[in-house]
């Protein structure tokens, strides 16, 4: 799992540096952002495979935060991260394409674990998708030069 490229987006300075610390003492390349705003600009300049994003945060929440990247990063996998008191959000956001939510104060072990369900459904979308331009070309050989893409 070393490999995943993680962004936590929260508005709580310290449970960003906190569990930015604690990923990355276990291998995970971990990015952090403190909005919504600042986590698209991220998610626009570098890889990444799991986001990991608040609920409640000033601006523009997390499901607004959701909603965008998912139109724009649809392979992208969201762990909605929310409090007790907001958990009809996340269930929003697992009806928005979130792949999971998980209740604050959380513990590493659980992170870890949905992360990982998270990289491993990304990996396994993105294969899927390989195979089926790989199929594509064997079956239609001309269509690699093809502008559109269309047989």
């Amino acid at each position: 799992m070393s490999n995943v490229q993680l962004l936590i987006v929260d508005d709580e300075e310290r449970f960003l540096k906190t569990t930015k610390a604690l990923m990355e003492k276990r291998g995970i390349s971990t990015k952090t952002a403190a909005s919504g705003a600042e986590a698209l600009r991220i998610i626009d300049e570098a890889p990444v495979d799991v986001v990991i994003l608040d609920v409640k945060m000033p601006g523009m929440d997390g499901e607004e935060t959701l909603k965008r990247i998912k139109q724009t990063y649809p392979l992208i996998e969201v762990i909605m991260l929310t409090g007790h008191g907001s958990v009809d959000s996340a269930v929003v956001g697992l009806k928005m394409g979130a792949f999971d939510y998980v209740l604050k104060p959380c513990d590493i072990p659980e992170i870890l674990e949905k992360v990982e369900g998270a990289y491993v459904k990304k990996q396994a979308m993105e294969n899927k998708i390989q195979r089926v331009q790989v199929d594509r070309m064997i079956s239609h050989p001309m269509a690699v030069f093809d502008k559109n893409g269309e047989d």
